[in-house]
């Protein structure tokens, strides 16, 4: 089987009051596992812009002002699927409050010390762990 050519996706990192906004993914992959908003990129779209438009697609919030944050080279857990994930750090008015939609099956506030017990893709535990190396959590 000859290997599959990378498809761009984005996640996006909201933090308030200490915590960090995840999404139960509904669908593969990782289907069943708490994980930042984002998915895949359309054509022409910019990391960026796939990360802000896949976040308020999940999530319900308009997030602005992306920072790229990580980079990773993810072979799927699904035969023949290999992803280029970048994950930004967004902002958000924090009046805005996050509802589960369309590929998301829940959506919730974690602190760091919680999303440890949760089924998370090894991406996110990396992020995590980087985030409170680099970030005073309340």
């Amino acid at each position: 089987m000859k290997p599959a050519m990378p498809e761009a996706a984005s996640s996006a990192i909201l933090i308030r009051d200490g915590k960090i906004l995840l999404i139960r993914r509904r669908n593969s992959p990782s289907f069943d596992m708490f994980a930042f908003p984002g998915g895949r990129a359309e054509p022409g779209e910019t990391p960026a812009g796939t990360a802000i438009r896949e976040f308020e697609e999940e999530t319900g919030i308009r997030a602005h002002s992306p920072r790229e944050f990580a980079f990773y080279d993810l072979q799927s857990e699904n035969p023949g699927r290999h992803f280029h994930l970048t994950v930004f750090i967004v902002e958000a008015d924090p009046s805005e409050i996050a509802e589960a939609r369309d590929d998301a099956a829940d959506a919730g506030w974690y602190t760091p010390a919680e999303i440890r017990l949760l089924n998370t893709p090894a991406s996110v535990l990396d992020c995590v762990e980087r985030l409170e190396r680099e970030i005073t959590f309340s």
